[in-house]
């Protein structure tokens, strides 16, 4: 190669280079800009009483505590729905099924699943349980919603997990006389749990922010008493901030409580991610394979 060839070469690089830098900082600017504006506008409100009252005043007063009640209510009631079928499949997937044309049009669906905006698993949770089941608009109907929501994240990340697994693990434990359960459940599963519970704390990321699916199943404009059975109904923070900013008679009145709401909201789901983060650091410290 030239030195005309090699000095373009090398220019190519540090204009591609340039490029992705320019790209990573719009983006890291962007978001560091808005969280910016959230926490100068909503830091000002929060308080104990703002994170332990009810609403007064027409929401224009008072705290958030029931939406956060029932925000954890929620996730917490799709992780039940969503780990245990999300793992059952994943291990059909990786260790039962065979490779082919059928499984590969069953992982599709899953990735396709996984794109389906949430209005769209907002009305299927509208039409099969509340009015199907008539389970009405409840903390139930919202769970299993949110849990088919975040259900395409967890079998994915259970699957990967499984398979990161070596073979020799399956091979070894066979080779002792173990059935091929039991060494899914004593060997693979022990193996594969720390990414399992990461993939799953990153999709309750997404559930606890989700508006469209619980604003159909599970969500109530105001409430001053927390859930008191899984068919009562909930406030929850993202619906609260639609409400605020949208459909409240005083908006402008509401405006520091939308953003420390909002506040709030991001510091939960930064706060699952971070535990995502911690697990999946451990787990690579401590992996021996």
């Amino acid at each position: 190669m030239s030195l005309d060839g090699l000095g373009m070469r090398k220019l190519r690089e540090k204009v591609a280079f340039g490029l992705l830098r320019l790209a990573m900082l719009v983006v890291v600017g962007t978001l560091g800009g808005i969280l910016l504006h959230v926490v100068l506008q909503g830091a000002g409100v929060l308080g104990w009483r703002f994170l332990t009252d009810v609403p007064r005043e027409a929401m224009t007063q008072g705290g958030i505590f029931p939406a956060i009640v029932g925000t954890l209510y929620l996730t917490a009631g799709a992780l039940l729905v969503a780990l245990p079928l999300g793992v059952a499949a994943a291990i059909y997937l990786s260790e039962y099924a065979r490779e082919g044309k059928t499984l590969a049009v069953v992982r599709l669906g899953i990735g396709n699943l996984a794109g389906v905006p949430s209005v769209v698993f907002g009305l299927f949770g509208l039409g099969l349980f509340v009015v199907f089941f008539k389970m009405g608009v409840s903390l139930l109907a919202g769970s299993l919603t949110l849990g088919l929501l975040i259900l395409p994240t967890v079998i994915g990340a259970s699957e990967e997990a499984l398979r990161q697994v070596p073979s020799t693990f399956r091979e070894a434990s066979l080779a002792l006389g173990a059935t091929r359960w039991q060494t899914i459940r004593k060997v693979v599963l022990p193996a594969a749990l720390p990414g399992i519970l990461t993939g799953s704390i990153l999709g309750l990321g997404r559930a606890a922010g989700e508006t469209a699916p619980i604003m159909f199943t599970a969500a109530t404009f105001y409430s001053l008493r927390l859930p008191e059975s899984p068919f009562s109904q909930v406030m929850a923070l993202p619906y609260h901030i639609y409400v605020l900013a949208t459909a409240g008679t005083h908006i402008e009145q509401t405006r520091p409580l939308q953003y420390g709401t909002v506040l709030v909201l991001i510091s939960l789901v930064l706060g699952l991610s971070l535990f995502a983060i911690i697990i999946r650091t451990r787990m690579r410290r401590t992996k021996k394979w």
